[in-house]
């Protein structure tokens, strides 16, 4: 074993888990001490600015400058007592992370000292530098003024003596440069476009609130083995390493006994999110090794977008304190299941119904059916928008594969709603509004033993293959990538929604203008809308071949390559529903295009090289050397046995020949990568650029590791220099 190795084990070997601290209380007495929410607020700020604030996330009322002074001074004095030394714009510009620029609170006095300030002005807006960031050519590199603007939907945070104010990033013309203000703007649109429908069986609604429950997977290495795979702390996945014996295919990772080193970094991990108000609720071991999950409760999708992005943060910061790494690239170790964030999706009133829950009597339903339908039509009419906004080079290792949602969309209703969608497509102009006269029965026991209690079965069976299956009473978009901000994918879900909802409403108008109650209207709308969007809806096994083929007999668009599927984002059917529901201007969808693709090409471009160094500087030396030991092992027993010795050294001879061979073709694709790489690096026009290198230099790398492989499983274990999956996978 190579001393890089050594190293790492010894010192994954001497490690013992540990707390970095013991939290004595219970959850409920220090759970969201960290935040200043509403119960702070009203501590901390007057009934005017309270108000002021309460009005503004209820109800999208604006916040003058004035009041703003005094939340800005309620803030400070919480954050200071809490500790915080610093304040920043927390955001999310378009690239994998947040941003921050850390201030001061304190100002000098006259004569000598300091004192703790904080204004309404700074608390509202700030002025990042924008060229610096991604932004699609929408700011030139001269043009450097952009703003981040307080979001008082989402609660201030102290992470650190830092106290994070969540805001928007805006260019100087107003553009968008972040994942935010399309969230916010979609959030919006679908709030309108739903309360529409809604009064018209409830008068008392008059807010609709997206709600997301982001269930986040990753995987967990030990920080030694991270540090000595270039591979793992450049590109956050594995570019090189032969599958191990053993993996995951006797699944008795999943849902088993948590590994005594994770459990404690969980634990840490779980008492900075409760202190930060975010309510986790599940844990377990996920289905590769050292594979694991946690899921929150539900919350409004603008704070569960950000609370995510925080627990990312918040698990980095604890790992490195166990001596582990958290890693949530969706494809870190080829051959095992990767990682994604299952998004739970719903939108509730404010008369607290949820709008996706089907009831007892779900055919009678006429409001569930309203939003059922129009969910499934927007998703169908935007399919490939939708798979569209979760490409990127790293989910796109895992998508596709027998572990995640294939690349073409479809949706999963199981077997009840399947029957009563069926018996509304053969509804007629007579009966609309009479799907039925027998009552659903929505749920029946199952009894297994005497001692067992009875199994009330949910109304429908979840469906993994999946990419958008209804799960009783949401959706559960299955595609998003572990690693992304779930934001890049939400605002196009909600716009499409947004937009069926629109149309709904329209169309249920009309009818009635022509005479038909609106029963009877919005059940010929819900026939409609179900007819039209037919093709999306499949219950069978989305990994097989045969949907595949079936997928394209609809003329459902398949994920094919990344380049191409961002495309989608500036179709003029995608532009126009951007457009016409406020999230994005044709300009803001085109620089998003741009900001893709190049942030494909850079990520592609470090991964080559790293490869190629890897390969050049690591592997081909070691195989020489092996070989070279060969030679001399050969050259020893021909001197001994000259007369017999090819015989002898069959197995040697064929080895140095086979390494030979691995050796020269090594050398061959790593020449060809590197030209096609300045092929592709003269090419201007970002998107043909993208393409080439998706096309040209992309597949060498599969070729490379290929040979890589190979190599690995032929060269003394001692000499190879890169710890393997066998010692990375498994937690001792």
């Amino acid at each position: 074993m190579s001393n890089v190795r050594i190293r790492a084990l010894d010192e994954f070997s001497t490690h013992k888990a540990s707390r970095f601290y013991e939290e004595k209380r219970p959850v409920s007495e220090f759970f969201a001490e960290n935040v200043f929410d509403m119960p702070k607020m009203k501590r901390y700020l007057s009934p005017e600015a309270y108000k002021a604030v309460v009005d503004a996330v209820n109800y999208g009322e604006k916040i003058d400058r004035e009041i703003a002074d005094q939340i800005a001074y309620g803030m400070k004095s919480w954050a200071v007592k809490m500790g915080a030394t610093h304040y920043t714009h927390w955001f999310h510009p378009l690239t994998d992370a947040t941003a921050e620029k850390h201030e001061a609170f304190v100002d000098p006095m006259q004569g000598g000292g300091v004192f703790e300030n904080f204004k309404g002005g700074t608390l509202i807006q700030q002025e990042p530098d924008a060229s610096s960031f991604p932004n699609g050519g929408l700011r030139n590199t001269f043009e450097a003024r952009g703003y981040t603007a307080w979001d008082p939907g989402s609660p201030a945070f102290i992470i650190d003596q830092t106290l994070c104010i969540p805001t928007v990033f805006v260019a100087y013309t107003g553009e968008s440069l972040d994942q935010k203000t399309p969230l916010l703007k979609s959030i919006q649109s679908l709030d309108k476009a739903a309360v529409a429908i809604c009064r018209m069986f409830d008068k008392s609604v008059n807010r609709v609130n997206v709600m997301l429950g982001i269930e986040q997977e990753y995987f967990i290495v030990d920080e030694a083995f991270y540090r000595a795979r270039p591979d793992l702390m450049i590109c956050n996945r594995t570019l090189l390493g032969h599958t191990a014996a053993k993996d995951q295919q006797l699944e008795d990772h999943y849902f088993g006994a948590i590994p005594s080193r994770v459990m404690a970094f969980m634990k840490d991990f779980e008492t900075e999110a409760y202190k930060l108000g975010v309510p986790l609720k599940t844990r377990h071991n996920e289905v590769a090794p050292n594979q694991f999950e946690f899921a929150p409760i539900y919350g409004e999708a603008n704070i569960s977008a950000d609370q995510n992005l925080m627990m990312m943060i918040i698990m980095k910061k604890i790992a490195k304190k166990h001596r582990l790494k958290v890693i949530f690239h969706e494809k870190p170790f080829a051959g095992v299941n990767g990682s994604g964030k299952h998004c739970n999706w719903s939108i509730v009133t404010n008369t607290g119904v949820n709008l996706l829950s089907p009831g007892k009597t779900p055919r009678t339903n006429l409001q569930f059916l309203s939003f059922f339908a129009s969910v499934i039509r927007g998703v169908y009419e935007h399919n490939h928008l939708l798979m569209s906004s979760v490409v990127s080079l790293s989910n796109m290792y895992r998508l596709g594969g027998n572990e995640a949602p294939p690349a073409v969309m479809s949706i999963f209703i199981g077997e009840t709603l399947t029957k009563l969608v069926e018996s509304i497509e053969k509804l007629t102009s007579k009966n609309l509004t009479s799907i039925s006269d027998k009552e659903v029965k929505v749920r029946s026991k199952l009894h297994i033993v005497n001692q067992i209690p009875e199994i009330l079965p949910d109304n429908t069976d979840r469906n993994r293959t999946s990419p958008f299956a209804f799960t009783g009473n949401r959706f559960e978009f299955r595609a998003v990538g572990s690693s992304c901000n779930v934001a890049s994918s939400m605002f196009i879900l909600n716009g499409i929604v947004a937009e069926q909802l629109v149309r709904f409403k329209a169309l249920v108008d009309k009818e009635m203008a022509s005479g038909l109650s609106q029963d009877k209207a919005m059940m010929k709308i819900i026939r409609q809308f179900l007819v039209e969007s037919r093709d999306i809806r499949f219950e069978g096994n989305g990994y097989s071949e045969e949907w595949h083929r079936e997928a394209q007999r609809r003329g459902l668009k398949a994920i094919n390559s990344v380049p191409d599927a961002y495309k989608e984002l500036i179709s003029p059917e995608s532009v126009r529903m951007f457009e016409e529901q406020g999230i994005l201007s044709e300009r803001e969808a085109h620089a998003r295009y741009e900001v893709l693709n190049e942030t494909y090409i850079k990520k592609l471009q470090i991964e080559a090289r790293v490869m190629g160094d890897l390969t050049t500087n690591h592997v081909i030396p070691t195989a020489i050397s092996f070989q070279n030991s060969l030679v001399e092992n050969v050259k020893g027993i021909k001197e001994l046995f000259p007369d017999d010795y090819a015989e002898l050294c069959k197995t040697q001879l064929n080895m140095i020949r086979k390494i030979s061979s691995y050796v020269n073709q090594l050398h061959l694709y790593v020449h060809d990568l590197v030209e096609a790489r300045k092929v592709a690096n003269v090419i201007e026009d970002i998107p043909r650029k993208s393409e080439a290198y998706y096309s040209t230099v992309f597949p060498y790398m599969d070729k490379i590791r290929t040979v890589v492989d190979k190599l690995e499983m032929v060269i003394d274990d001692e000499l190879w220099p890169l710890p393997k999956y066998r010692e990375m996978l498994f937690f001792r």
